[in-house]
């Protein structure tokens, strides 16, 4: 038997054009309590979220359930492929990951040893965190994961030993800035060569409707910077606001309110005139000036 109860799964639960919907949005994503729960919780989640898109909903499901599953299934699973992305890498382990790593780097950052472990396991976190959070849709090879693995965490301890030891005899507040000019090159390093293969063939853009209208390296780029710019400025507050500041439980409002903030949007939107000769020759060849924006997903 199945429910009456009609329901969008996939339309937006809050105005996606507004701020505060979009900050709502990417609250209910993060919350870092889904990280919490096991596998089992997040795959009845999904199948609920499934059979909804099917038009199956089960007799007596709610629609505070229903919005309930899909929060789950967009916390865990990858909007690509839908499968289950791991738990490291999930945004909602975003800020008890983050903060305690950005904790022991702020706080051990005096001797070399203890900075380039430190950054070590930073870049190995950001790693696994870009790979999880790629454009799937343009596959990766291990290779090329290993080369930019090495590449980036290799400019981060440069950069964090460095200065380091330029800084060993300036003021402690200016060498306790040393970690975040580390973890800002290595973002501008690790992101773009852990997508790659997003720059290399480019990444699929659609209408506003979902309908797939071709492949682009300019989306892909701007998605990137996008993202490799979202990153630094959520490392930004906890990094620099703690120089003046040790009270460190106060930090959980305020990281979690940074990862909605530059977080915004997965899908983002792109001008047709903006792309590549072909593309947009393609496109208006067909629609004629019909389509004036496409959208794609920039990863997170």
């Amino acid at each position: 038997m199945e429910s009456d109860l009609t329901f969008d799964i996939d339309a937006q639960r809050w105005d996606q054009s507004t701020f505060m919907g979009r900050l709502k949005h990417f609250f209910n994503i993060t919350d870092c309590r889904t990280a919490l729960l096991p596998d089992s919780k997040l795959d009845e989640a999904k199948a609920l979220v499934e059979s909804c898109r099917a038009g199956s909903v089960p007799p007596g499901t709610t629609e505070e359930q229903l919005h309930y599953a899909k929060k789950l299934y967009d916390s865990a699973f990858h909007p690509d492929t839908g499968d289950r992305m791991n738990l490291i890498g999930r945004m909602s382990f975003q800020v008890p990951g983050g903060m305690a790593i950005t904790g022991f780097m702020l706080q051990f950052y005096r001797t070399v040893p203890a900075v380039v472990f430190w950054q070590w396991v930073n870049q190995s976190f950001n790693a696994l965190v870009n790979y999880t959070n790629r454009n799937a849709a343009s596959p990766i090879t291990p290779k090329q994961i290993g080369v930019a693995y090495i590449t980036a965490t290799s400019t981060a301890l440069a950069t964090a030993v460095g200065l380091n030891l330029y800084t060993k005899k300036a003021p402690p507040l200016v060498a306790r800035w040393v970690p975040f000019a580390a973890v800002a090159a290595a973002n501008c390093v690790n992101i773009p060569m852990m997508r790659q293969q997003e720059i290399l063939n480019g990444i699929a853009v659609t209408d506003e409707n979902g309908n797939k209208l071709g492949h682009s390296n300019k989306a892909a780029v701007k998605g990137i910077t996008q993202v490799v710019i979202s990153r630094i400025t959520m490392a930004a507050p906890g990094m620099s606001i703690k120089h003046y500041k040790s009270h460190v439980p106060k930090t959980y409002f305020m990281d979690k309110n940074i990862v909605g903030l530059c977080s915004f949007l997965c899908f983002v939107s792109m001008a047709v005139s903006k792309l590549e000769p072909e593309l947009r020759d393609s496109i208006i060849s067909q629609y004629g000036d019909s389509i004036k924006q496409v959208y794609f997903n920039k990863g997170l």
